[in-house]
């Protein structure tokens, strides 16, 4: 230190000496490493769990509109999005990596499981991401949505371009997701989806189109948004599911058969009558069609009806109802009416136990 300034410090009174020395402390002790460490709140810890899909996509022409592969890893695409440090602890898991048509039942028990395992035995975990395929992103997030027993949020996330692409939305989808599920607001929603910053409830999530705003929710569905200023929620869910689901999957190693009337995950193209449940899109029945099904209910098959765009709100009139009550869907599409089937088939085979599950679920 130069002469002159020291001696001026040294003419100081004992006093103003003590404050000064006492100023210096807090300033040396701020910047302390340690210090800064236990002031600032550890940020939460949120578990990446990818499974393919776009969102993974690598063009062999990037910059382009060609095709992809599915081919980055869960790191890789955390590496795209550097903003996540600002939100979260993100640790990562490569479950699979596949494209979404290819990922059956089986596979979602194995991720149910995987999910519950991870929630029971790490309580610093605060939310999972699960980055999946748009095309069978909704059936993976309602049977998560009804099989994950915990209150803490578990987020589906997709893309629809992929990120060697022109304007990939996927890192930016990534990124929602993560802040949703760091969110202590996120708790007890249930399953969500994340897609083009808005959080929509696994319940009554569909996939529109295959471009940006393709994911909706018909009438009901969207519980909130993911804003520059944070995540907010609007509404939550009034059925039962994940911490209050009745489903548990730890012991169960193929669920039951069911079939709908359209192409979903696991369907066989050939056709199958080994089915121990049917769910049939349709706005009504011609009577030569309930004969049909009424013969199936006889020989033991459960049956349900849903409109096929999952608007039904009525339950089916008496001619339905005999010898054995017909299933009636209420706001559920056909592919998650399948699944919640399948899962009920689990516990019951009797119709209105069953119709009490569609209830309440």
């Amino acid at each position: 230190m130069p002469l002159m300034p020291l001696l001026r410090l040294l003419r100081l009174s004992r006093t103003r000496l003590s404050r000064v020395a006492a100023v210096l402390a807090i300033v040396l002790l701020a910047g302390s490493p340690a210090i800064s460490r236990q002031s600032r709140p550890a940020l939460p810890k949120v578990l990446i769990l990818a499974t393919g899909g776009t969102i993974a996509g690598e063009q062999r022409e990037p910059g382009t509109l060609g095709p992809y592969e599915i081919r980055k890893t869960v790191n890789e695409l955390v590496d795209l999005v550097p903003e996540i440090q600002k939100y979260a602890q993100v640790e990562t898991e490569q479950f699979l990596n596949v494209a979404s048509a290819r990922i059956t039942p089986e596979l979602w028990l194995q991720l149910a499981r995987r999910i519950n395992t991870i929630l029971a035995d790490r309580d610093d975990i605060a939310g999972v991401v699960v980055t999946h395929g748009t095309d069978r992103l909704t059936e993976t997030a309602f049977f998560l949505h009804l099989t994950v027993r915990s209150s803490k949020p578990v987020v589906v996330v997709g893309a629809y371009r992929p990120p060697t692409g022109i304007s990939p939305d996927g890192p930016l989808n990534l990124l929602s997701a993560v802040r949703v599920a760091a969110a202590p607001e996120a708790r007890d929603k249930g399953g969500m989806i994340v897609m083009d910053e808005r959080i929509i409830s696994a319940r009554d999530a569909q996939k529109l189109y295959a471009r940006n705003g393709g994911f909706n929710d018909d009438e009901m569905g969207t519980l909130g948004i993911v804003a520059p200023h944070g995540v907010e929620f609007f509404y939550s869910s009034t059925r039962k599911h994940t911490a209050n689901s009745d489903f548990d999957v730890s012991g169960i190693r193929a669920l039951p058969r069911v079939d709908v009337h359209y192409l979903y995950a696991g369907a066989d193209p050939a056709g199958r009558t080994d089915a121990r449940g049917v769910v049939v899109a349709t706005t009504a029945l011609a009577p030569d069609e309930r004969t049909y099904y009424d013969a199936l209910q006889k020989s033991g098959t459960v049956v349900a009806t849903t409109f096929p765009s999952g608007a039904q709100v009525i339950t089916p009139s008496s001619p339905y109802t005999e010898p054995q009550p017909m299933i009636a869907v209420k706001r559920l599409l056909p592919a998650h009416a399948r699944i919640l089937l399948m899962l009920a088939l689990t516990k019951t085979h009797d119709s209105r136990e069953i119709q009490r599950i569609f209830d309440i679920y």
